[in-house]
């Protein structure tokens, strides 16, 4: 897919675009697609920052932005992150506060000639947000959810991650990596000697995560490099294609693209 041109540098995580840059933007397009990163404010262990999952949203939908015609909206940075209330810092609303937020958003966005949106999901415990594109779909709205559990597996063996997708749960590889490459100002020193696993977590959503790490980590930064941030981005923004012509086709769906 073709870059979307030159874009304005983000203060941060917040886009930079005037009226006039999304106006320009959106009449090249036939279908305006914007990309909301969603994040989090809970805690990564003693290395990364609380607004971790919000950087991790933001580097991919900011990928995602250099290499589609898409709108970029600013990162929603609180979320359900109910089960690490166990550790300082950790900020939480509730599961329908997010569900009426992203479909405010979507609302407000189509008002404006947007038709599609896209949530970049960078926290695992944001599970409401599949309701919020399963709902809107239904509709006959165009919603989709990035990044799926299987684009992150084509991530994880293109970048080299070791640690697999239920192993690398929090503050692990993936997360240490995007933040190397994205962030480097925002990583401490210890995710070198962090390294904790608990592959098992089935009561997680019962006891939270203070059950199964001390520490609040559960996997192994010290296998993150920014080379492998770099590549996970990478492979993220290429799998956003089929998602791109999915709420951009004609018709809303193309049945080909899925099931390539």
């Amino acid at each position: 897919m073709s870059g979307s041109g030159a874009r304005p540098v983000a203060y941060g995580v917040v886009p930079a675009d005037t009226t006039e840059d999304v106006r320009m933007r959106g009449a090249g397009v036939s279908t305006q697609v914007a990309v909301l990163p969603v994040g989090s404010l809970e805690q990564h262990g003693a290395y990364l920052p609380l607004a971790t999952d919000t950087l991790v949203a933001c580097a991919v939908a900011r990928e995602i932005a250099d290499a589609y015609p898409v709108h970029l909206l600013p990162p929603v940075t609180v979320s359900c992150s109910h089960e690490h209330a166990a550790w300082p810092g950790t900020v939480s609303i509730s599961a329908p506060t997010l569900h009426a937020v992203v479909r405010d958003i979507a609302e407000s966005l189509r008002r404006s000639g947007v038709e599609a949106l896209v949530v970049v999901n960078g926290h695992g415990g944001n599970y409401v947000l599949g309701n919020v594109v399963q709902e809107a779909s239904a509709r006959g709205e165009r919603m989709g959810l990035f990044p799926a559990a299987e684009d992150w597996e084509t991530a994880r063996q293109r970048a080299g991650v070791t640690t697999s997708l239920l192993t690398d749960m929090h503050a692990g590889e993936i997360e240490t990596s995007i933040l190397l490459h994205a962030h480097p100002e925002f990583v401490r020193p210890g995710y070198e000697s962090a390294d904790f696993t608990a592959d098992d977590r089935r009561h997680l959503l019962t006891v939270g995560m203070s059950a199964y790490t001390d520490s609040g980590v559960i996997g192994r930064p010290s296998l993150g490099s920014a080379e492998k941030g770099k590549e996970l981005l990478a492979s993220l923004a290429d799998s956003f294609g089929v998602l791109f012509a999915l709420l951009t086709s004609a018709d809303g769906a193309d049945a080909g693209a899925v099931r390539e």
